[in-house]
Protein backbone atom coordinates (compact mmCIF):
# COMPACT_ATOMS: atom_id res chain seq x y z
CA UNK A 1 0.00 0.00 0.00
CA UNK A 2 1.67 3.45 -1.25
CA UNK A 3 1.56 5.80 1.92
CA UNK A 4 -0.09 9.03 1.78
CA UNK A 5 1.96 12.09 2.62
CA UNK A 6 1.23 13.67 5.67
CA UNK A 7 0.54 16.63 3.95
CA UNK A 8 -1.94 15.31 1.60
CA UNK A 9 -3.87 13.40 4.43
CA UNK A 10 -4.16 16.78 6.00
CA UNK A 11 -6.19 17.96 3.21
CA UNK A 12 -7.75 15.01 2.76
CA UNK A 13 -11.41 16.09 1.30
CA UNK A 14 -10.55 19.54 2.65
CA UNK A 15 -11.29 19.05 5.96
CA UNK A 16 -9.95 20.91 8.41
CA UNK A 17 -9.65 19.65 11.92
CA UNK A 18 -8.69 22.35 13.57
CA UNK A 19 -10.63 25.37 14.64
CA UNK A 20 -10.09 28.12 12.39
CA UNK A 21 -10.35 31.83 14.14
CA UNK A 22 -13.48 33.07 12.56
CA UNK A 23 -15.40 29.81 13.55
CA UNK A 24 -14.34 30.47 16.91
CA UNK A 25 -15.42 34.27 17.03
CA UNK A 26 -18.93 32.93 15.58
CA UNK A 27 -19.35 30.72 18.41
CA UNK A 28 -18.47 33.56 20.75
CA UNK A 29 -20.67 35.94 19.86
CA UNK A 30 -23.81 33.01 18.93
CA UNK A 31 -22.92 32.04 22.15
CA UNK A 32 -23.29 36.07 24.18
CA UNK A 33 -26.82 36.63 22.24
CA UNK A 34 -28.24 33.73 23.21
CA UNK A 35 -27.32 34.59 26.65
CA UNK A 36 -28.35 38.42 26.32
CA UNK A 37 -31.76 37.30 24.85
CA UNK A 38 -32.01 34.96 27.97
CA UNK A 39 -31.52 37.40 30.50
CA UNK A 40 -33.68 40.37 28.53
CA UNK A 41 -36.31 37.54 29.21
CA UNK A 42 -35.58 36.67 32.43
CA UNK A 43 -35.87 40.88 33.70
CA UNK A 44 -39.76 40.63 32.94
CA UNK A 45 -39.96 37.74 34.85
CA UNK A 46 -38.43 38.39 38.00
CA UNK A 47 -39.37 42.06 37.80
CA UNK A 48 -42.80 40.97 37.75
CA UNK A 49 -42.26 38.55 40.74
CA UNK A 50 -40.26 41.01 43.04
CA UNK A 51 -43.31 43.02 42.50
CA UNK A 52 -46.06 40.92 43.74
CA UNK A 53 -43.85 39.11 46.35
CA UNK A 54 -42.79 42.55 47.65
CA UNK A 55 -45.90 44.13 47.72
CA UNK A 56 -48.69 41.01 48.36
CA UNK A 57 -46.54 38.98 50.54
CA UNK A 58 -47.07 40.23 54.15
CA UNK A 59 -50.80 40.51 53.25
CA UNK A 60 -51.01 36.53 52.71
CA UNK A 61 -48.85 35.86 55.47
CA UNK A 62 -51.66 37.23 58.08
CA UNK A 63 -53.83 33.99 59.18
CA UNK A 64 -56.92 36.74 58.14
CA UNK A 65 -56.08 36.39 54.67
CA UNK A 66 -56.70 32.61 54.61
CA UNK A 67 -59.95 32.15 57.17
CA UNK A 68 -61.81 35.69 56.54
CA UNK A 69 -63.68 36.15 53.26
CA UNK A 70 -64.85 40.34 53.43
CA UNK A 71 -68.26 40.05 54.40
CA UNK A 72 -69.31 43.57 56.42
CA UNK A 73 -66.07 45.31 54.09
CA UNK A 74 -67.79 49.26 53.86
CA UNK A 75 -69.89 48.77 57.38
CA UNK A 76 -68.46 50.85 60.12
CA UNK A 77 -65.47 49.16 62.06
CA UNK A 78 -64.71 47.28 58.76
CA UNK A 79 -63.65 50.18 56.41
CA UNK A 80 -59.65 50.09 57.13
CA UNK A 81 -59.96 45.72 57.91
CA UNK A 82 -58.29 44.02 55.10
CA UNK A 83 -60.41 41.32 55.88
CA UNK A 84 -59.31 37.62 54.12
CA UNK A 85 -59.69 36.42 50.46
CA UNK A 86 -60.73 33.02 51.55
CA UNK A 87 -64.42 33.74 49.57
CA UNK A 88 -62.03 34.13 46.49
CA UNK A 89 -59.32 31.40 46.68
CA UNK A 90 -62.28 28.83 47.33
CA UNK A 91 -64.35 30.16 44.30
CA UNK A 92 -61.24 29.65 41.78
CA UNK A 93 -60.30 26.22 43.20
CA UNK A 94 -64.16 25.37 42.17
CA UNK A 95 -64.51 27.56 38.84
CA UNK A 96 -61.04 25.83 38.23
CA UNK A 97 -61.86 22.12 39.02
CA UNK A 98 -64.59 22.21 37.51
CA UNK A 99 -63.29 23.46 34.18
CA UNK A 100 -60.80 20.45 34.18
CA UNK A 101 -63.34 17.95 34.99
CA UNK A 102 -65.11 19.09 31.88
CA UNK A 103 -62.26 20.15 29.55
CA UNK A 104 -58.98 17.30 30.33
CA UNK A 105 -61.02 14.27 29.15
CA UNK A 106 -62.38 16.07 25.90
CA UNK A 107 -59.04 17.31 25.46
CA UNK A 108 -57.12 13.84 25.87
CA UNK A 109 -59.77 12.06 23.98
CA UNK A 110 -59.70 14.72 20.89
CA UNK A 111 -56.10 14.08 20.80
CA UNK A 112 -56.01 10.54 21.15
CA UNK A 113 -58.47 10.07 18.24
CA UNK A 114 -56.17 13.22 16.33
CA UNK A 115 -52.76 10.91 16.92
CA UNK A 116 -53.99 7.34 16.69
CA UNK A 117 -57.05 6.91 14.68
CA UNK A 118 -57.06 10.70 12.88
CA UNK A 119 -57.12 10.23 9.00
CA UNK A 120 -58.27 12.28 5.90
CA UNK A 121 -60.61 15.42 6.56
CA UNK A 122 -62.59 14.61 9.20
CA UNK A 123 -59.22 14.52 11.21
CA UNK A 124 -57.35 17.53 9.22
CA UNK A 125 -61.03 19.64 10.52
CA UNK A 126 -60.79 18.81 14.54
CA UNK A 127 -57.44 19.77 14.33
CA UNK A 128 -58.33 23.12 12.30
CA UNK A 129 -60.98 23.55 14.94
CA UNK A 130 -58.40 23.45 17.83
CA UNK A 131 -56.13 25.80 15.95
CA UNK A 132 -58.98 28.15 16.07
CA UNK A 133 -60.11 27.67 19.35
CA UNK A 134 -56.34 27.84 20.42
CA UNK A 135 -56.63 31.88 19.30
CA UNK A 136 -60.45 32.44 20.65
CA UNK A 137 -59.75 35.40 22.90
CA UNK A 138 -61.25 34.58 26.40
CA UNK A 139 -64.44 37.64 26.26
CA UNK A 140 -65.66 35.91 23.02
CA UNK A 141 -65.75 32.72 24.90
CA UNK A 142 -67.90 34.75 27.56
CA UNK A 143 -70.20 36.24 25.23
CA UNK A 144 -71.01 33.05 23.39
CA UNK A 145 -72.05 31.19 26.67
CA UNK A 146 -73.58 34.09 27.52
CA UNK A 147 -75.51 33.93 24.19
CA UNK A 148 -76.25 30.25 24.95
CA UNK A 149 -77.22 30.43 28.86
CA UNK A 150 -79.16 33.69 28.75
CA UNK A 151 -80.48 34.68 25.28
CA UNK A 152 -81.11 31.22 24.01
CA UNK A 153 -82.47 28.91 27.02
CA UNK A 154 -82.74 32.10 29.15
CA UNK A 155 -81.36 30.67 32.46
CA UNK A 156 -79.97 32.72 35.28
CA UNK A 157 -76.00 33.29 35.45
CA UNK A 158 -74.01 31.43 37.86
CA UNK A 159 -69.97 30.17 38.27
CA UNK A 160 -70.75 27.42 36.53
CA UNK A 161 -71.44 29.60 33.46
CA UNK A 162 -67.83 30.43 33.60
CA UNK A 163 -66.27 27.27 33.94
CA UNK A 164 -68.21 26.26 30.52
CA UNK A 165 -67.10 29.22 29.09
CA UNK A 166 -63.27 28.40 30.13
CA UNK A 167 -63.36 25.57 29.18
CA UNK A 168 -63.29 26.49 25.62
CA UNK A 169 -60.06 28.18 26.48
CA UNK A 170 -58.49 24.86 28.53
CA UNK A 171 -59.32 22.34 25.94
CA UNK A 172 -56.98 23.85 23.07
CA UNK A 173 -53.99 24.11 25.42
CA UNK A 174 -54.34 20.34 26.69
CA UNK A 175 -55.22 19.02 23.23
CA UNK A 176 -51.81 20.41 22.00
CA UNK A 177 -49.57 19.32 24.88
CA UNK A 178 -51.47 16.13 24.82
CA UNK A 179 -51.15 15.39 21.40
CA UNK A 180 -47.24 15.96 21.49
CA UNK A 181 -46.97 13.71 24.33
CA UNK A 182 -48.15 10.83 22.71
CA UNK A 183 -46.73 11.28 19.31
CA UNK A 184 -43.03 10.97 21.42
CA UNK A 185 -44.14 7.25 22.16
CA UNK A 186 -41.92 4.92 20.05
CA UNK A 187 -44.09 3.67 17.90
CA UNK A 188 -42.03 0.29 18.52
CA UNK A 189 -44.23 -0.08 21.51
CA UNK A 190 -47.23 0.00 19.93
CA UNK A 191 -46.28 -2.82 17.31
CA UNK A 192 -44.72 -4.72 19.72
CA UNK A 193 -48.04 -5.07 21.69
CA UNK A 194 -50.02 -5.34 18.33
CA UNK A 195 -47.45 -8.24 17.60
CA UNK A 196 -49.11 -10.10 20.97
CA UNK A 197 -52.62 -9.77 19.26
CA UNK A 198 -53.67 -6.83 22.13
CA UNK A 199 -56.13 -4.84 20.87
CA UNK A 200 -55.48 -1.09 19.18
CA UNK A 201 -57.84 0.52 22.12
CA UNK A 202 -56.34 -1.81 25.07
CA UNK A 203 -52.69 -1.04 23.79
CA UNK A 204 -53.66 2.79 24.15
CA UNK A 205 -55.04 2.60 27.41
CA UNK A 206 -52.48 -0.01 28.71
CA UNK A 207 -49.13 1.51 26.48
CA UNK A 208 -49.44 4.44 25.39
CA UNK A 209 -51.05 6.91 27.97
CA UNK A 210 -49.16 5.33 31.05
CA UNK A 211 -45.93 6.13 28.75
CA UNK A 212 -47.12 9.23 28.12
CA UNK A 213 -48.94 10.30 31.30
CA UNK A 214 -46.55 12.54 33.13
CA UNK A 215 -46.71 14.64 30.03
CA UNK A 216 -50.72 14.68 30.07
CA UNK A 217 -50.61 15.92 33.62
CA UNK A 218 -48.06 18.41 33.18
CA UNK A 219 -50.00 19.72 29.77
CA UNK A 220 -53.01 19.72 32.31
CA UNK A 221 -51.57 21.91 34.82
CA UNK A 222 -50.76 24.28 31.86
CA UNK A 223 -54.35 24.22 30.99
CA UNK A 224 -55.52 25.02 34.85
CA UNK A 225 -52.81 27.63 35.12
CA UNK A 226 -54.41 29.19 31.96
CA UNK A 227 -58.04 29.20 33.09
CA UNK A 228 -57.43 29.94 36.88
CA UNK A 229 -56.36 33.29 36.32
CA UNK A 230 -58.56 34.17 33.50
CA UNK A 231 -60.77 37.66 33.81
CA UNK A 232 -62.91 38.38 31.27
CA UNK A 233 -65.33 35.77 31.34
CA UNK A 234 -65.89 35.92 35.27
CA UNK A 235 -66.40 39.53 34.40
CA UNK A 236 -69.49 38.70 32.34
CA UNK A 237 -70.79 35.77 33.80
CA UNK A 238 -69.89 35.05 37.59
CA UNK A 239 -70.25 38.50 39.59
CA UNK A 240 -68.06 39.28 42.01
CA UNK A 241 -69.46 39.24 45.80
CA UNK A 242 -67.96 39.68 48.86
CA UNK A 243 -69.51 36.79 50.87
CA UNK A 244 -68.30 32.84 50.45
CA UNK A 245 -70.50 30.56 48.24
CA UNK A 246 -69.82 27.01 47.89
CA UNK A 247 -72.39 26.66 45.19
CA UNK A 248 -70.84 27.45 41.36
CA UNK A 249 -74.87 26.92 40.70
CA UNK A 250 -76.46 29.18 42.53
CA UNK A 251 -75.71 32.93 43.11
CA UNK A 252 -72.49 35.23 42.65
CA UNK A 253 -68.86 33.84 43.54
CA UNK A 254 -65.83 35.46 44.10
CA UNK A 255 -62.80 34.38 42.22
CA UNK A 256 -58.68 35.75 42.53
CA UNK A 257 -59.25 37.60 39.39
CA UNK A 258 -62.60 39.28 40.05
CA UNK A 259 -61.24 40.52 43.71
CA UNK A 260 -58.59 42.55 41.69
CA UNK A 261 -60.65 43.81 39.57
CA UNK A 262 -63.01 45.15 42.28
CA UNK A 263 -60.29 46.36 44.22
CA UNK A 264 -57.77 47.98 41.36
CA UNK A 265 -60.06 51.37 40.55
CA UNK A 266 -59.29 52.50 44.42
CA UNK A 267 -55.52 51.27 44.98
CA UNK A 268 -54.61 54.70 44.26
CA UNK A 269 -56.45 56.35 47.33
CA UNK A 270 -56.78 53.62 49.40
CA UNK A 271 -54.11 51.43 50.95
CA UNK A 272 -56.39 48.72 52.01
CA UNK A 273 -57.34 48.13 48.58
CA UNK A 274 -54.06 48.22 47.42
CA UNK A 275 -53.03 45.22 49.64
CA UNK A 276 -56.14 43.11 48.65
CA UNK A 277 -54.67 43.63 45.14
CA UNK A 278 -51.07 42.50 45.68
CA UNK A 279 -51.98 39.95 48.45
CA UNK A 280 -54.68 38.47 45.59
CA UNK A 281 -52.03 38.56 42.82
CA UNK A 282 -49.43 36.79 45.28
CA UNK A 283 -51.91 33.98 46.07
CA UNK A 284 -53.06 33.49 42.54
CA UNK A 285 -48.98 32.85 41.87
CA UNK A 286 -48.76 30.71 44.82
CA UNK A 287 -52.09 28.58 43.82
CA UNK A 288 -50.45 28.23 40.33
CA UNK A 289 -46.79 27.48 41.85
CA UNK A 290 -48.08 24.92 44.38
CA UNK A 291 -49.95 22.95 41.49
CA UNK A 292 -47.57 22.57 39.01
CA UNK A 293 -45.05 21.65 41.85
CA UNK A 294 -47.95 18.97 42.71
CA UNK A 295 -48.19 17.51 39.15
CA UNK A 296 -44.89 17.52 39.04
CA UNK A 297 -44.17 15.49 41.95
CA UNK A 298 -47.54 13.39 40.57
CA UNK A 299 -45.82 12.57 37.44
CA UNK A 300 -42.52 11.86 38.68
CA UNK A 301 -44.21 8.93 41.03
CA UNK A 302 -46.44 7.66 38.14
CA UNK A 303 -43.59 7.79 35.63
CA UNK A 304 -43.08 4.27 33.37
CA UNK A 305 -39.50 2.82 34.45
CA UNK A 306 -37.32 1.63 31.90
Amino acid sequence: MKDIPASEAGDLGGIDHGKSGIRVLKNNIATVLIWAAFLIALIPLVWILWTVLSKGLSTILTVTWWQKDQSGVGAPGFDTNVRGARHAIIGTLEIAAATSVIAIPIAVMTAIYLVEYGRGKLARGVSFMVDILSGVPSIVAGLFIYAVWVTFFGWKLNAFCSSLALVLLMVPVVCRSTEEMLKLVPNELREASYALGVPKWKTIVKVVLPTSFSGIVTGSLLGFARVAGETAPLLILAQYTQFLNYNLFSGNMAALPTLINVNVPNMAGDQVSADRVWGAACTLILLVLVINLLGRLIGRLTRVKS
